[in-house]
This record gives C-alpha cells, sequence and structure tokens, in this order.
C-alpha cells in the first residue's frame, strides 16, 4: 500500500503524536508498505531529514512556542502527492495539515483514516486564555472533523466514549499506540552512561529521582507533583525532582520551584532528541505525572518498558496498563502522593514486584501488534470499497470552511453570509451544503 500521513506535528518536536507517528511508519515500512510523511517544516529540522518525510511551509503558531502551522501546499509538493498514487490517507490531527489530508482524500476519491490523539476541550486555555474558543467549540470542532473521515481510530475506550458523547458517528476503532520497546529496554545504556548523565545534571548516584517527562504544559499537572515535593523532602531530603521536555509552563512552574523553596531540588533539562530520551528514562527511581488530559498516557508505557515504577494520577485512558499495587500506584487525592512517592523509592521489594509486572504488561502494547491492527484496518477499508464523495478543488475550502462555521459556531445562515465576505456566492451553494453537512 501507499501510505499518506498528515500530521501537524513531528519530529523534532517531542510528543506523543510524533512518536506514535514514527513507531508506525517504522512498522509499516518493515511490512513492505510506502510510507509518505506530510507535516510542516521546522527550523530545528535536520539537515539530512527522513527519507519520504515532506516538509510544508509554515509559520510560528500564534499560541504555543515551539509548535508550526502549515501553510498553503506549493504547487510542486502537490503535484508529488498526486503523483504517488496513495491508497489510504491518515490524518494525525485536525488543523492545517489535518485539512490538508481531507482536501487530497475528497480531491482524489481516497479513503481517510484519522486517529484521535487530543481531547481538545481540556486545551482550549491556549487560545486566547479560553476566551475565543470554548469547550463546547472545541466539542464541535473534534465532532465535524470526525465525521468527515472514513474511519477514526481512537487509542483507548475512554477516547471512544469521549468521541461517541460528542456525536461521532463514524466506525470507531480501538487501536492503543505501540511501544518500540527497544528504544527503552533496560540494556540499552550503561550504569556508566546513565551515571555521566546524572553527574551532568549535578546529581549524585543514590540521590533519589522523582521523573517526569513529556511536554512541560498545565494540562500535563506537573505542579500537582512538584507540591507534593516538599512533604516529600521532609523523609527524603536529597530527593531531586527532574523535568524532562519543553513548554509553555516552564516559566511558571521555575516560579512555583522557588514559591515552596525547593529550586535547588528541581532540575528542567529541556527538550531532548528521541535518541537520547531513553537514557532520560533511566534517571529516575520513580516515574511520576498527574495527568487525567491524556488520550493514552505513552509516557507510562515507555516508563514502564525502561523498567522504572510508576505513580500516577488514576485516570481511565491508563487502565488498560496500570492496576494499583499490580503494575504501578494510582492515587485519587493529591495528599496521598508524597507517601507513595516515598514508599516506591525505599521498598526494594514493591520496586522489584511492580517493574517486573509491568514490563510484562507493555508487551501487549508491542510496536508490531499496533502496525498489524492499523493495517488490518486499512485493508479492511480498501477491500469494502468505500471512497469520499468526490469534490472539485475549488470548491472544497468553501464548502469545509462554511460547514465548520455552521457546525462550530452555530451562526444562523445569514449570520455566516455576513461574516465569510460571499453571501451571493454563498446562496447559490447553501442547498449543496445543507444537503451534505
Amino acid at each position: 500500500m501507499n501510505i499518506g500521513i498528515f500530521s501537524d506535528t513531528y519530529y523534532p518536536q517531542l510528543n506523543g503524536v510524533a512518536t506514535s507517528i514514527r513507531t508506525l511508519a517504522m512498522g509499516l515500512e518493515k511490512k513492505g508498505h510506502n510510507v509518505y510523511i506530510f507535516t510542516p517544516w521546522d527550523p530545528r529540522t535536520p539537515e539530512t531529514d527522513e527519507t519520504n518525510v515532506f516538509r510544508i511551509p509554515s509559520m510560528p503558531f500564534l499560541f504555543l512556542k515551539n509548535y508550526r502551522a502549515g501553510l498553503l501546499c506549493p504547487p510542486h509538493l502537490s503535484k508529488k502527492i498526486s503523483s504517488l498514487n496513495l491508497d489510504i490517507i491518515h490524518t494525525q490531527t485536525e488543523f492545517s495539515l489535518g485539512f490538508l489530508g481531507k482536501f487530497i482524500s475528497t480531491t482524489q476519491g481516497i479513503p481517510l483514516v484519522h486517529t484521535y490523539h487530543t481531547m481538545y476541550e481540556d486545551y482550549v486555555h491556549y487560545i486566547a486564555r479560553g476566551h475565543l474558543i470554548s469547550p463546547e467549540m472545541a466539542r464541535e470542532f473534534s465532532k465535524f472533523f470526525c465525521n468527515a473521515t472514513t474511519d477514526v481510530i481512537a487509542p483507548t475506550k475512554k477516547t471512544e466514549d469521549l468521541l461517541l458523547s460528542y456525536g461521532v458517528t463514524t466506525p470507531i476503532s480501538i487501536i492503543p499506540t505501540g511501544i518500540d520497546t527497544s528504544n527503552f529496554s533496560r540494556d540499552k545504556f550503561t550504569p556508566e552512561e546513565v551515571l555521566a548523565l546524572r553527574h551532568s545534571l549535578g546529581i549524585d548516584a543514590n540521590t533519589p529521582v522523582v521523573l517526569s517527562i513529556g511536554r512541560v504544559a498545565k494540562e500535563k499537572s506537573i505542579d500537582v507533583v512538584m507540591k507534593a515535593m516538599p512533604a516529600l523532602l521532609e523523609n527524603l531530603p536529597d530527593a531531586k525532582m527532574v523535568i524532562v521536555g519543553e513548554g509553555p509552563e516552564r516559566v511558571n512552574l521555575e516560579a512555583l520551584a522557588k514559591s515552596l523553596g525547593i529550586e535547588n531540588h528541581v532540575v528542567f533539562t529541556g527538550g531532548k532528541p528521541w535518541t537520547e530520551i531513553g537514557k532520560y528514562y533511566k534517571l529516575g527511581n520513580v516515574f511520576c505525572s498527574a495527568s487525567v488530559t491524556e488520550t493514552q498516557g505513552l509516557t507510562f508505557a515507555e516508563a514502564m518498558s525502561a523498567g522504572i515504577p510508576v505513580v500516577a494520577k488514576n485516570d481511565p485512558c491508563i487502565n488498560n496498563i496500570i492496576t494499583h499495587n499490580e503494575t504501578g500506584l494510582l492515587f485519587d487525592e493529591t495528599e496521598e502522593l508524597p507517601a507513595l512517592l516515598y514508599q516506591i523509592i525505599t521498598d526494594q521489594a514493591l520496586q522489584t514486584r511492580l517493574i517486573k509486572a509491568g514490563i510484562e504488561t507493555i508487551k501487549e502494547l508491542s510496536a508490531e501488534n499496533f502496525c498489524n491492527r492499523v493495517e488490518a484496518l486499512y485493508e479492511k477499508i480498501l477491500e469494502s470499497g468505500i471512497k469520499p464523495e468526490k469534490l472539485s478543488p475549488p470548491i472544497i475550502p468553501l464548502v469545509i470552511g462554511v460547514r465548520a462555521a455552521k457546525k462550530i459556531t452555530r451562526f444562523p445562515k445569514k449570520l455566516v453570509e455576513n461574516k465569510f465576505h460571499y453571501s451571493h456566492q454563498l446562496a447559490k451553494l447553501l442547498p449543496y451544503i445543507n444537503k451534505n453537512k
């Protein structure tokens, strides 16, 4: 198969979506498929970019530092896409590149699969501090985009339930993202390499480390873990918290650490290349996250694969991999966290038991299983002969834009006409749009 993956985020950005895409692309290529990735250009992109990765001209995303928004697809790349004879288009995000994938799908009659990675209602605070976009609008947008696809992949049952509550009627397939365990295996990095990394961060060999890896953002609730550190330090005065990642919340977290009087016990490493992430997991005596906005929680699975015990906030997104006191420790109330961290750091028998069970559990989330299930979904769709309604290129942006505006903002028809400044042309198209909305 010739597969086109469209995403607004990819390496060198470090996040769960980028990881999922790379895992999928590598797995499908090993199975003999041709995978082409389309994503915005990033100034941090290495000179020797990956084969079959096509970068769209981009600009900085106004509301999120280090993220890019794709601009119009240049003519030469449009011709290139047409020449690839894509069998399946797989969008991984819902914005500029997601709409480009939808555009290609509709103009060329190619089935479109979409993976829903992000619960946008928990992210509206990034847009004008939540004053411009409401959670209801985010839900309507998600519903609109997912209902314009052939099939939706939900990483967990939690995500499927969420989409169904939005009113998504497109078929939904639950396929957890797989983990390439070779990047996190316990013997990938020598003890000497890990010790050298600790020393480079000013951390001694025997210093207990509470680890956080991922995007440093408000919705990740890193502050909850940080607020547990003073109580932990009363019993483990040498303990440190290491935060690996980049994001808009770093300044606020640095200020919080200072206000708590623990700034000397918190280390920010910044973002790190994918090739080094496995080594950074080895820094931790415990991996801890209080986030409840995940659709799957890949960092939990990565930590478990790396042989690091996990403490997490109880949430449906991780019920398939973390069972309390079996494969990790879960907390419901913030007040429970310091005691759980102390317990898991000091109880060697508990550590050993949780690590062993965690590694066994993660085997079910292998990259191979993940790619096999996605491949099977592609084949099922192609065998069914289901293809999207084909529209001519000039009309697509107008139809998509009007459908989105009507569904997200629920403007009256007249207001929609005035707002988009093409009332005369739109009046002719309204019967078609209403028929196909």
